[in-house]
């Protein structure tokens, strides 16, 4: 009855993109439904949720949108209300803004590990926060930034900017969100802008009936994925909607450990976004679960997660069934 309740509201929720688009930068994006990113700094243990301390995201502004954009980052610090603490608070968090050249462009900037030359580009802004009681549960803004100080990508529709957030020193779970805002004390959104990631570190919610959401694009050249998740914990179901899946069951991690499985894309899946859906079970609770999330395609290369999905989200057609893939 449980999981047919969470198809159920699977369901409702492709409904509604079906019916309309969302506007704004918010991350995680409240269609998502995820409480809080995660980093972890490096002297933690990948057991908590983390496996490589390090989470970066990209923001798409149009191109021809000329007013200033700034990057605001609520509850920077790594003490206090949201944030996950080991022993004692002793972490410091490094946050930091790329634009220019090879932001993007740079494969080692869409690789799933921290390795190479991952924070290429130009580094326009950067700060370190420890436990710091100003921004414990509040902003803190990066900015103003002009729209042609990040790099222009017509792959990715327009000006891309890059924030790295690091876990440089400790062992505690720093909890944020982001916002990409017109303003700098207020969040504004930018019309037609955007903001993904290629892997998703990510806090659960402890309610079983709360589920949350990523939403892969699925380009034209897509045959099959490979799912990647680390951490689940065992902690319930992770499943695949789309036009043509109402809800397949991916395969799903223990503690510590990464599974994977493939799913074949169908023609009509193509030039649309899919919706993941992240459930807890309601007999096997976790408490601060923690998930590392990615997908990639048939050559290896990684798919982003847009807060706004890309080409929209479709009912499934005709009867479909609900199909299960047994874990490896």
């Amino acid at each position: 009855m449980a999981q047919i309740k969470q198809l159920i509201i699977g369901f409702v929720v492709i409904l509604l993109f079906s019916q309309k688009s969302s506007l704004a930068q918010p991350v995680p994006a409240l269609e998502e439904n995820i409480p809080f990113l995660v980093t972890f700094s490096k002297q933690a243990e990948s057991k908590w949720g983390d496996d490589d301390f390090c989470q970066v995201f990209f923001f798409q502004i149009p191109q021809d949108f000329k007013d200033p954009i700034y990057l605001r980052v609520f509850d920077p610090d790594c003490g206090g209300q949201h944030d996950e603490m080991n022993v004692t608070y002793n972490s410091l968090t490094k946050y930091s803004v790329y634009g220019g050249i090879g932001c993007i462009s740079d494969e080692d900037a869409r690789d799933p590990n921290p390795i190479g030359n991952y924070k290429s580009g130009n580094l326009l802004a950067t700060k370190t926060f420890g436990i710091d009681t100003k921004y414990d549960n509040n902003w803190y803004t990066f900015g103003p930034f002009n729209p042609s100080e990040g790099e222009l990508s017509k792959k990715y529709g327009g000006y891309v900017f890059k924030l790295i957030c690091e876990g440089i020193k400790g062992d505690d779970g720093n909890l944020y969100r982001y916002y990409m805002t017109t303003k700098p004390n207020t969040n504004i959104s930018v019309e037609g802008g955007n903001a993904f990631t290629f892997e998703y570190t990510f806090r659960l919610h402890s309610d079983p009936w709360q589920t949350s959401h990523v939403y892969p694009y699925i380009d034209d050249k897509v045959v099959s994925l490979m799912q990647s998740n680390f951490d689940w914990d065992n902690d319930g179901y992770i499943r695949l909607f789309s036009i043509s899946s109402l809800g397949t069951n991916l395969s799903t991690s223990g503690d510590n450990n990464w599974t994977q499985n493939v799913y074949r894309v169908t023609q009509e899946e193509k030039g649309k976004s899919m919706d993941i859906q992240f459930t807890k079970d309601d007999k096997n609770l976790v408490n601060n679960n923690n998930v590392v999330f990615y997908l990639t395609n048939q050559y290896g290369d990684l798919l982003p997660f847009y807060t706004v999905p890309l080409g929209g989200l479709h009912t499934p057609k005709g009867n479909m069934k609900i199909t299960e893939q047994k874990k490896k």
